[in-house]
C-alpha cells in the first residue's frame, strides 16, 4: 500500500499529495494543469503521463476533483480508471460531489473487484496544507480500515459514517452549516459597523462564547480587512449547496434556511465574485444594505 496515485492537484489535491510525499508514500501525481504537477515534483513526488499510467501502478488512487462530471469522466468512461484499474485496488474520492455519483461509482467499481470509498473532505487550503483536515468516509468497513493509514496523514478527524455515498451526505450537511455560519459572520461584522462598534473587538467577544466557531477563528481578521483570497471559491460552495439541496430532495426533508443560504452563494457568484473565497458573502450583505 505505499504506491499511491494521485489525481487532481489544485488548491487542495496538490497539498495533500505532497503532505503523502512527506509522509514516504510513493505518489504519481496527475492534473491538467501542468502548474500542480511540476510543485508535485518539486515536493519530490512523481508526474503521472496520465490516467492509464498511474491506475496501472498505484495500490491505492486518490481523486480530488472538482464535481460529479469530472468524477464520471476519469473514473467510468472509455479510457478512465475502472478500465485501467487491477482487481484489489483501493480507490479513494475525496472530490466533493453528489451522493448518487458515489453510489454509482462504488457499485461499478465492485462489480470489478476495485475497492471504493468516497471519503470528502473539510478544512479548506489551510487543512490541507497543514494535514488537518475533517474526513467523512462512506463504504464498507473492511476498506475503511485498509484506508486509514493514508487518510491519517491527510487529517486529523477521520470518520466512517456509513455506506457508499454517506460520505458526500456528511459534506452536503457540512457544507450547509459552513455557508450559514459565513453568512451570519457576514451580518454581524456589518451590524458592528453600522452601529460605529469596532469589529474586532466584537468578533474576539463572540469567538470566545457559545457563537464561537472555526470560522470566526480562521476567518474573522481577514473579512473585516475585506481580503478575500481564495482558500475555497464561492464557485465551488455554490456547487455544493446544489449537492445539499438535491440529497434534500433525494431524502423528502425540507431545509428552508439551506434554501436561503443557497439564494445569498447564489447571488455572490452572479455579482462577479465567483474566484473569491466563500468568505465573500460579506459582499453581498453590504451591497444589501447600500
Amino acid at each position: 500500500m505505499n504506491t499511491v496515485g494521485f489525481i487532481g492537484l489544485g488548491i487542495m489535491g496538490g497539498p495533500m499529495a505532497a503532505n503523502l510525499v512527506r509522509a514516504g508514500y510513493s505518489v504519481t501525481g496527475y492534473d491538467l494543469a501542468p502548474g500542480g504537477v511540476e510543485r508535485l515534483r518539486e515536493a519530490g513526488g512523481n508526474a503521472g503521463g496520465g490516467v492509464a499510467e498511474i491506475v496501472r501502478e498505484a495500490d491505492v488512487l486518490i481523486t480530488m476533483l472538482p464535481d460529479s462530471p469530472q468524477v464520471e469522466e476519469v473514473v467510468l468512461t472509455p479510457g478512465g480508471v475502472l478500465e485501467h484499474a487491477k482487481p484489489g485496488l483501493l480507490y479513494i474520492d475525496m472530490s466533493t460531489i453528489r451522493p448518487d455519483t458515489s453510489r454509482r461509482v462504488a457499485q461499478a467499481g465492485a462489480a470489478l473487484g476495485v475497492r471504493v470509498l468516497d471519503a470528502p473532505v473539510s478544512g479548506g487550503e489551510k487543512g490541507a496544507i497543514d494535514g488537518t483536515l475533517s474526513i467523512m468516509v462512506g463504504g464498507a468497513a473492511d476498506d475503511f480500515a485498509a484506508a486509514r493509514q493514508v487518510l491519517e496523514v491527510l487529517g486529523t478527524t477521520i470518520v466512517h459514517v456509513g455506506p457508499s455515498g454517506a460520505g458526500q451526505t456528511v459534506k452536503a450537511a457540512n457544507q450547509l452549516v459552513v455557508g450559514g455560519i459565513y453568512a451570519l459572520v457576514a451580518e454581524a461584522i456589518v451590524l458592528l459597523e453600522a452601529s460605529e462598534v469596532d469589529p474586532r473587538k466584537g468578533l474576539d467577544v463572540l469567538a470566545g462564547g457559545l457563537a464561537g466557531s472555526r470560522i470566526l477563528d480562521l476567518k474573522r481578521e481577514t473579512m473585516i480587512k475585506r481580503e478575500f483570497r481564495p482558500g475555497f471559491r464561492v464557485d465551488l460552495h455554490h456547487k455544493d449547496m446544489g449537492i445539499a439541496l438535491a440529497a434534500a430532495r433525494e431524502a423528502g426533508v425540507a431545509l428552508p434556511v439551506t434554501g436561503l443560504i443557497a439564494q445569498l452563494i447564489a447571488a455572490a457568484r452572479a455579482q462577479g465574485h465567483g474566484s473569491l473565497d466563500h468568505s465573500a458573502l460579506l459582499k453581498v450583505i453590504e451591497r444589501i444594505n447600500r
